[in-house]
């Protein structure tokens, strides 16, 4: 029992010791017991990205439209079936309606619209609708196939527009939405980032795609891409095939694309671009190091168009231009572009390297047909 008394003692003297300690420090020192050091400023959080995108939304959806198309369709009837008919009376076309639905983005007051080629295929009846329920019927005032754009008008009053952004700022990792109508869900909105710019992928002729991760699915064709701000970055277009695992890959048509190409068919009912009917492809870059030229350098031709410009001036597959009137050629994309923004009627000098060899040409630049 003393020895128990004892221990007794002992605890409650360490503890009221103890405790006077720690009154004895939160009055000399409390920023001690707060778990940080004299004169250390508090750690700051870092900054939160915005908890909602309603207000880009509400700034961007109400100019993005369903876009629904019909069209008489005539199939050729087997010739099996009429056979086994022995003779009968039987049409030899089968005629249904083939239906479709895409999205469209306002972007001017008097009532154009922009979305995809594809959405609105050729003699197919187009009806609208906006976010606020109210139907048109829609006129295609032109067509590019070879961005796949279209340009479409509708006659109503009192419509919402978007405002139009610039997609050559974008920056891998910036926050993107997608609106649309996939799968006939209209006002749809998905979030996601920018995954990278500048991709092709051989569907048009001229190619500078947004990638993103933004879910983009049947319907959401013509649908608008916007920035956090609520402004039109692209117009979406395409998505990779959900087979093998792959998904969160989509593609969109950029903003400053959509702008010359619409300015254009605006002003002349088509986009004029000029052509000299090659094929071109980047140059690998074995064969760079082989002939002597810096890295991603040179524009191999990988064929020629029949009767083209290129070909009465004498250029011939397996050609590697350098330059084009004095400009350095780095891919097949950048001389397509620079071909198509040259005047048709202009003269121009072509430079590069046949069997190891230096020539230098000159050739007309005629207006791009149609495809």
């Amino acid at each position: 029992m003393p020895a128990l008394k004892n221990l007794l003692l002992f605890i409650l003297r360490f503890t009221v010791v103890g405790l006077a300690l720690a009154f004895l420090v939160l009055l000399v020192r409390p920023d001690l017991m707060r778990g940080r050091a004299a004169g250390t400023p508090p750690a700051q959080p870092s900054a939160p990205g915005p908890a909602s995108y309603a207000s880009a939304v509400s700034r961007s959806a109400p100019a993005v439209v369903n876009v629904y198309t019909a069209r008489r369709v005539y199939d050729p009837t087997p010739r099996a079936a009429i056979e086994s008919l022995m003779g009968g009376d039987w049409p030899l076309v089968r005629e249904r309606i083939e239906s479709s639905l895409g999205s469209g983005v306002i972007v001017d007051a008097s009532g154009r619209i922009v979305t995809n080629n594809h959405v609105v295929p050729d003699g197919a009846a187009i009806m609208v609708q906006l976010s606020d329920g109210r139907i048109a019927p829609a006129k295609v005032t032109g067509r590019d196939p070879d961005t796949d754009i279209a340009v479409l008008h509708i006659e109503l009053d009192d419509l919402p527009t978007i405002r139009l952004g610039r997609s050559d700022t974008l920056r891998v990792g910036d926050v993107v939405l997608a609106i649309g109508n996939p799968v006939g869900l209209s006002q749809t909105v998905t979030q996601g980032i920018v995954s990278a710019t500048g991709r092709g992928l051989r569907l048009n002729a001229f190619e500078d795609f947004i990638q993103t991760d933004a879910a983009i699915n049947v319907g959401n064709s013509g649908g608008a891409l916007v920035n956090v701000e609520g402004e039109l970055i692209g117009i979406n277009t395409a998505v990779f095939a959900r087979t093998a695992g792959i998904e969160g890959i989509g593609f969109a048509i950029p903003v400053n694309l959509v702008r010359g190409v619409t300015d254009e068919i605006v002003r002349n009912g088509r986009v004029i671009r000029g052509w000299l009917g090659v094929w071109p492809g980047d140059l690998p870059a074995a064969q760079a190091r082989a002939l002597g030229l810096p890295p991603k350098t040179g524009v191999l031709i990988e064929n020629l168009y029949v009767d083209s410009p290129a070909l009465r001036a004498g250029l011939r597959p397996g050609d590697v231009l350098t330059h084009l009137d004095g400009e350095e050629l780095r891919s097949g994309q950048q001389a397509l572009a620079s071909v198509a923004a040259m005047a048709p009627g202009r003269t121009i000098k072509l430079r590069g390297l046949r069997n190891g060899r230096s020539f230098e040409i000159t050739a007309q630049i005629v207006e791009r047909p149609r495809p």
